[in-house]
């Protein structure tokens, strides 16, 4: 009688084949990040559009409520500050940002950067902050902004990536910012804005413009970390508003007047618009809506929308 042996087939891969499974899962991986990346950034974009909604939902009401706009800062006694300290706009504004319990914990009898004010500065404050920006300060010094001293603080104070645009420099366009009445927006130093005062019109007047990571400083992509700035530690920060200078591509010069080489987004956060969203940066105009600006726009055209009685319509 003759034996048959039967054949047992394994059931697993081969080398071969498991290789080429490999390959294939790479290649769909690999064609399927960049739509993964794109569409987080997306979402990222959206949140922080959303942000500024909300900025501009407490600005109206703040508004609504005492029928001007608030500073940018304080530095002096006024209706709003009667003890005369150094108080910023998103401090002032907390109530109508649901932080309630925090405004009643600050100390408007005190400098910002004083007494249990400084603590509540660390406070992490989601509404402020553009989910694009990875790097953050670690910094617990501060360096010296006058009058304010240098300082250091239990921890690094709660960022800020949205920024009230004061206005133009006047270097911009000697001749069409010479003055305050013509050079300044709608939130700047000690101001008290009215809404019949923005007569550009509301809808082309710029109020919060996005300048992201400071006190990091970077210029085009590049951070810079032998570099600092006295401004923007935190949103506690009175000072750390801004007017437009233009800039250079790569960051390295602003304020260089109408050159062509101007521009006045995304070259530097060094004190100007500045986003990680590509191509462009998302402003806050003084109707309350949220606009998407590509950087491509000439610092003339940006200028003209960073004012709000400067007249550049009829000058045109």
């Amino acid at each position: 009688m003759r034996l048959v042996q039967k054949r047992v087939r394994s059931s697993g891969f081969s080398l071969t084949e498991l290789l080429v499974v490999m390959a294939i899962v790479g290649a769909v991986a690999s064609l399927l990040l960049p739509a993964i990346q794109q569409a987080r950034e997306s979402a990222r974009r959206t949140a922080c559009q959303n942000h500024l909604r909300q900025l501009a939902l407490a600005l109206h009401s703040f508004e609504a409520a005492r029928t001007v706009f608030p500073a940018s800062g304080w530095t002096t006694s006024s209706t709003h500050n009667p003890a005369g300290k150094f108080i910023g706009w998103r401090a002032i504004i907390l109530p109508y940002l649901e932080q309630t319990a925090l405004e009643s914990a600050y100390d408007r009898d005190q400098h910002w950067w004083e007494g249990r004010n400084l603590v509540l500065g660390c406070e992490r404050l989601p509404v402020f902050l553009c989910p694009s920006v990875g790097e953050r300060s670690t910094l617990t010094a501060i360096v010296a902004k006058s009058p304010r001293p240098a300082l250091q603080v239990p921890e690094p104070l709660g960022a800020a990536d949205y920024e009230a645009l004061m206005g133009v420099q006047a270097v911009v366009n000697a001749d069409l910012y010479a003055t305050p009445q013509a050079n300044r927006s709608v939130l700047y130093r000690n101001s008290a804005t009215r809404m019949a005062e923005i007569s550009d019109g509301t809808s082309q007047t710029i109020m919060v413009t996005e300048c992201v990571a400071r006190p990091l400083v970077f210029r085009g992509r590049t951070r810079r970390p032998e570099l600092s700035n006295d401004q923007g530690q935190g949103w506690i920060d009175s000072e750390s508003a801004f007017s437009l200078d233009g800039a250079t591509a790569d960051g390295a010069f602003t304020g260089l007047g109408p050159s062509l080489t101007s521009r006045p987004l995304n070259a530097t956060n060094e004190n100007e618009p500045y986003s990680f969203h590509a191509g462009g940066a998302f402003c806050l105009f003084a109707d309350g809506h949220v606009t998407f600006l590509a950087e491509s726009i000439s610092l003339p055209q940006f200028a003209a929308l960073a004012t709000r009685a400067g007249g550049e319509q009829e000058s045109n």
